[in-house]
């Protein structure tokens, strides 16, 4: 079930977002560190009732963010889309003990099928270039590769970015 988070659901979606981290970092993923994503983003997340869970048997599992603000980086992008009724991704992730079965899948199908109900134009989000899972399952997704950007306390290498549009103008 996926459903809003709540200010008590934080310790859980943080000891996701750590075993994610660890586990990237033992395939030499350096995406996520101590830094990011940290309780406090998770927490504006919430109150801004922008964070979902995905919750299984009463257990958090999952994670994903969704907004329409733009992260001020991604102003060097050359988008597909104008710059309004944009849906942001960020910070999606699935416990390591129970990835490989469509839990991220679900969580985007219900980002997208928000968007779309939302009339929004496009989805946007971005992912490190280190991580060819995670860019393999955006391009299967539809997502289009637009350019690069850097997050300089996550790593050194770039993020790419992403785009679908969910709306045709």
């Amino acid at each position: 079930m996926i459903r809003k988070a709540r200010i008590a659901d934080l310790i859980p979606i943080k000891k996701i977002t750590e075993a994610c981290t660890a586990a990237l970092i033992d395939q030499g993923i350096y995406q996520w560190n101590s830094e990011y994503p940290s309780l406090t983003a998770f927490k504006k997340d919430i109150e801004e009732q922008n964070l979902y869970v995905y919750e299984n048997k009463g257990a958090v599992i999952g994670c994903i963010m969704f907004s329409q603000e733009k992260d001020p980086l991604y102003d060097s992008i050359q988008w597909l889309t104008d710059g309004h009724k944009n849906l942001y991704i960020h910070r999606l992730a699935v416990h390591p003990n129970v990835q490989k079965q469509g839990i991220a899948r679900q969580m985007m199908d219900f980002a997208e099928a928000y968007a779309i109900r939302e009339k929004m134009i496009s989805i946007r989000l971005d992912t490190f270039s280190k991580n060819s899972r995670n860019i393999r399952f955006y391009k299967a997704r539809g997502y289009a590769k637009l350019g690069d950007v850097y997050f300089i306390k996550q790593s050194q290498d770039p993020f790419h970015c992403f785009e679908k549009v969910v709306k045709r103008i």
